[in-house]
This record gives structure tokens, C-alpha cells and sequence, in this order.
């Protein structure tokens, strides 16, 4: 294929996106960033940028040509040419992560080189400039993911829960990949043969075709593909967001925007439990909707822009408030210092009590219906439990593909708990069926789920069904274990904030100060709480996105203090 062809291609994949993906700077545009830069000349076949180097410096061509290739075992797949008023990067420029592609010189020239530091202040700081070059950094993205233009290999199989959990961290990342399945791909044999893994070992995750990993965790998975943020554990920050759920994610973009020095620490992805909607439809501002991992990105990306630094599979693990500043301690023994802390570490699906629940968890049962797991159904009979508008939000979306949907609640009717234009969506489907009062008693299978026990409460029927796939979605828990006792929860675990807090709880916190905990403060001064993770917080991503923009105001009060 050829570069141009290679391009076209590219372009094709963007909806026609072409200009605006690879667009051509004019020299007013250029001058605005001479100053943040300097100028340096390259020769041919010089590589100014490689796949699995860390993505720090942006090039603007002013002289000759530079072209991008994706190199993979076979060879490079060409992907285009930058000629003068072009420029390098995606998002991972932003971000400073490692690069998907290989930059190479095709003809003598010269550029104008910035750094990342730079780079940020200028899409903070110029409008025009940062419009034209974050639409080409998300486009470019969207292109490689399109393409599979990554630096990984999955070797897995859709009867392995570790597969669809690696899946799901790439996918919910944005991070290009190739999947494999093992089963029915006929490379897939030569592959293990030559990184000698065999079967039993997936998933097997193969970086840059050099590492390999057979089921990596979060942890392991995110330092191979260079997400793992180094933290010092001395710096001073002006505010430690715990979760990249949209509260955290809210609190990151108004923190860092009105010049705070924010670090986001998230486990698994941005987005958090929204992350995995297939369709939000009442978010003020998107009136056809938006894919809940689309809205993450989005928000991860503004975040990035002004400077926030978001550490992935970065998760806390406890919380030092004896003095502060407060240290944040983090898995694998590192810890940060912050003047303010946001907790937003939001909250998971129940789990109801059933033998074999963990058994069959990825292997027939799912907590997200996202477009892994309904190729994972196929046309498949499917179960959906829960009656909140994540649960009908999955239901429709599964509702495209399976062949019957079920909804199973607890509860006599739905509207105590969706949202109309939810319910109505399920009422006029013809591949749903609602039932009431019902509940999950048993499941049954051997390798994966296959049978699955229901309970009529109105009449005391049991009756067992052959479905292998069950998408639980019902209630919260808190994820506040972490917090180790540092501030007031309620009974459910849910932290108290505000005007929640009794005289008798602020006594038992030894509350210092004279005045009292702000709106969204907890038991512990200058320690917040936003999102799902408060107590009596409505379950809705506009009312995260509130809180924790609201918040950031109040950590300004503190860090005034």
C-alpha cells in the first residue's frame, strides 16, 4: 500500500475527516509558535519518533517531508506523509505516553520543534490553534483504533473472563490493539509457537512485539504500554483526585484550568461506571446521545489539555490523615502529598449473593454492556437485572443484536427507578420482555454459564432457563474501603458531607476548625467528597459533573485558608 493510498484509507475510516485530521498550519499559525519552540533541521531517513518511545516532542514541518509508518513484525504499514505546515502527534503527545508510530525523515528538511510542557500551554492558552490541533489529535486516534495501529497483540479467546477483562481496559483506554482469537484464527498457533505461550496461558498480551505478558493485571498491563505515571513522592499537589469517573474528571478539568496542580489517580480507565453506558440520551448538550466511553474520552482529553496529570491503573490505597498535608498511599508502595483531597471514587454493581457468581464472572456473567460483550452474546438469548436506567440503557443496546432481552426487577414497576423515555424504549421493543418481581436464585454451567434459575415473588414459581449470559446491574457499593476509617460513612458506606454531618459525627472527627465542613467537605478538613461515592447523591452523570466542578470552589476557599 502506498503512503497516499495508506492515507485515503485513513481518512475514509474519519467519516471524510481528511483536512481536518491532517490539516496544513499557515505561517500566521506557525509564527504563534515559534516562541515555544526552536527550530532544527533533519536528514534523510533520520527517525525524529519511534514506536514505544515516549511521546514528548511535537514537530511542525517547515522544510522537506516526514513520514509515518506503523511497524509490525511483518514490516511498516504506511500511514502518511507530512509535508510543509503539517505536524506530528496524537494524543499521546498530550498525554506523554508512548508513541504508536515510527517518524521518519523522507527528504532533508527542517521543523519546529516544541515539548510537551510548551505544547500544553499553547492548546491552553490559544483558541484557535488548540481547536484545529486537538480535533486532529482525536481524529488521528480514531484512525489507529480504526485500523488496529497499536503496539499490542492480544492472543486470547471469548471463553476466557481474562480475556474480555484485558479487552476492556484497552477498549475503555482508547488504546489500539490486535486481537487474536486463539480458537479460530489460523495465525494464531504461529504466534504462540514463536513467543513460546501455549493456549493455557491466555490471555497473552504481546507489547511492541518484544514483551509478553499471559494475564497481566491492570498494573502489570498499564507499565508495558507506558501508562504508569512515576509520582514523586515528595512533591506538594495542590488538590489528589481519587477516580476519572465523571465527577473526578470534572473536578480535574476546573482544578487544572483555573491553574491548580491536579493528579488524577484512576484504577482501571476514565470514565468510571458511565465509562461503560452504551448510550446516554438525557446529558444536556447531546441530543442524539453519546457513548459513555466517548464522553470519558472527551473529558480525559480537556483534562490533559489543561494540564492535569491523570496516572492510569494508578489506584489508592489509603489515606494518612493523622497530619497534612494528607498523603495518598498508592498500590505498589508509592504515595503522593496533597494540600486537598477530592474523593471520587464512585461506585460498583451490587453483587447479589449467588453460589458460583464469581465462577462465571466474564464467562457468562457481566457487569457493562458494551459492544465486547454483546459480540461476546452474538444473537444469544440474554438476561438484564436491574431496574435503574443503566439496566434499561442495556437493554435497548443489547436489544440490536440478541435475539430476546429479559429484564428482570425486584421492585413491581419501573418507574419508580427509569427514566420515562427508557421505559417507553423497552415497551415498544419487541425483543424485550419485562418481568417484575422476578429474581435470579441459582445459576448452573461448566466451563461458562449456561443455565440460569429464576424466582417469581408473586407466585412462588421457579422456573430454569438455557441462558448463558446475565448483565447484572443492580444497586451501589461504595468503593470506600480504602479510606480506612479517615472520615464519617453512612450505614451503606457512603461518605457524609456537609450539612449530612451530625454534631456527634464532626465530635468524633475532632473537626479542628470553627467553621463548619463546606458543602461537599467531609468529616475531615479539606478532604471532599463528589459523585457516587457521596451519601444521598443522585445517580446521574450531569449531577457528578456538577459536584465536581462545584467542589473545585471549595477547595480554593481551603487552600486559602
Amino acid at each position: 500500500m502506498t503512503t497516499d493510498t495508506a492515507t485515503e484509507a485513513a481518512t475514509e475510516a474519519t467519516d471524510d475527516r481528511g483536512a481536518e485530521m491532517f490539516p496544513t498550519l499557515d505561517d500566521a499559525q506557525i509564527e504563534r509558535m515559534r516562541d515555544l519552540g526552536h527550530e532544527r533541521a533533519f536528514h534523510t531517513g533520520e527517525v525524529l519518533f519511534d514506536q514505544g518511545e515516549s511521546s514528548t516532542k511535537f514537530f511542525v514541518v517547515l522544510e522537506g517531508e516526514i513520514e509515518v509508518v506503523h511497524p509490525y513484525s511483518g514490516g511498516e504499514h504506511p500511514i502518511t506523509v507530512h509535508r510543509p505546515g503539517g505536524f506530528t502527534g496524537e494524543i499521546t503527545v498530550i498525554a506523554g505516553m508512548r508513541s504508536f508510530v515510527r517518524g521518519r525523515a523522507r527528504t532533508a528538511g527542517r521543523v519546529l520543534e516544541i515539548d510537551r510542557g510548551a505544547l500544553r500551554v499553547l492548546v491552553a492558552a490559544d483558541a484557535d490553534l488548540s481547536e484545529t490541533l486537538m480535533r486532529a489529535f482525536i481524529l488521528r486516534r480514531v484512525g489507529l483504533i480504526s485500523h488496529g495501529h497499536g503496539d499490542v497483540v492480544l492472543l486470547g479467546s471469548r471463553h476466557s473472563a481474562g480475556t474480555l477483562r484485558v479487552q476492556a481496559f484497552l477498549t475503555r483506554n482508547n488504546h489500539p490493539y490486535t486481537m487474536i482469537d486463539v480458537e479460530t484464527d489460523p495465525a494464531a498457533q504461529a504466534l504462540l509457537d514463536q513467543f513460546g505461550v501455549g493456549v493455557a496461558d491466555v490471555p497473552v498480551v504481546i507489547c511492541r512485539g518484544q514483551r509478553v505478558l499471559k494475564d497481566p493485571g491492570n498494573a502489570e498491563l498499564a507499565d508495558c504500554l507506558g501508562y504508569t505515571t512515576a509520582l514523586d513522592a515528595t512533591k506538594l499537589r495542590d488538590v489528589v483526585v481519587i477516580g476519572a469517573g465523571p465527577a473526578g474528571l470534572a473536578a480535574a478539568v476546573y482544578g487544572a484550568s483555573e491553574g491548580l496542580d491536579v493528579l488524577v489517580l484512576e484504577s482501571v480507565a476514565p470514565g468510571g461506571q458511565a465509562g461503560t453506558s452504551s448510550k446516554i440520551e438525557n446529558y444536556l448538550g447531546f441530543p442524539t446521545g453519546i457513548s459513555g466511553q466517548a464522553l470519558a474520552a472527551r473529558a480525559y482529553t480537556q483534562a490533559e489539555r489543561f494540564g492535569s496529570d491523570v496516572a492510569i491503573a494508578r489506584t489508592a490505597t489509603g489515606l494518612g490523615c493523622e497530619r497534612r498535608p494528607y498523603r495518598v498511599e498508592i498500590g505498589g508502595g508509592d504515595s503522593v502529598l496533597a494540600r486537598t483531597v477530592v474523593i471520587a471514587s464512585g461506585a460498583r454493581y451490587h453483587k447479589p449473593e449467588l453460589a458460583s457468581l464469581e465462577r462465571f464472572e466474564g464467562v457468562g456473567i457481566y457487569y457493562c454492556a458494551t459492544a465486547i460483550e454483546a459480540r461476546m452474546c452474538g444473537d444469544d438469548e440474554v438476561i438484564v437485572v436491574g431496574g435503574a436506567n443503566s439496566a434499561g440503557q442495556a437493554a435497548v443496546f443489547l436489544a440490536h443484536t440478541a435475539r430476546k432481552v429479559h429484564v428482570l426487577v425486584r421492585g413491581k414497576r419501573l418507574s419508580d427507578t427509569m427514566s420515562r423515555y427508557l421505559i417507553r424504549r423497552i415497551e415498544e421493543s419487541p425483543r424485550i420482555t419485562l418481568r417484575v418481581e422476578t429474581e435470579i436464585v441459582a445459576l448452573d454451567g461448566g466451563d461458562a454459564l449456561e443455565r440460569v434459575t429464576c424466582l417469581d415473588k408473586r407466585t412462588g414459581e421457579r422456573s430454569t432457563h438455557d441462558i448463558g449470559h446475565v448483565f447484572m446491574m443492580t444497586g451501589a457499593s461504595p468503593n470506600t474501603a480504602w479510606l480506612g476509617g479517615c472520615v464519617a460513612l453512612d450505614d451503606k458506606g457512603f461518605v457524609r458531607v456537609g450539612p449530612d454531618l451530625t454534631p456527634e459525627q464532626l465530635a468524633d472527627a475532632k473537626w479542628p476548625l470553627g467553621r463548619p465542613p463546606h458543602l461537599f467537605e467531609t468529616s475531615l478538613p479539606g478532604v471532599f467528597a463528589v459523585g457516587d461515592v457521596r451519601a444521598n447523591s443522585v445517580k446521574r452523570v450531569a449531577s457528578a459533573v456538577g459536584e465536581g466542578s462545584i467542589c473545585i470552589q471549595l477547595v480554593h476557599k481551603v487552600l486559602a485558608e
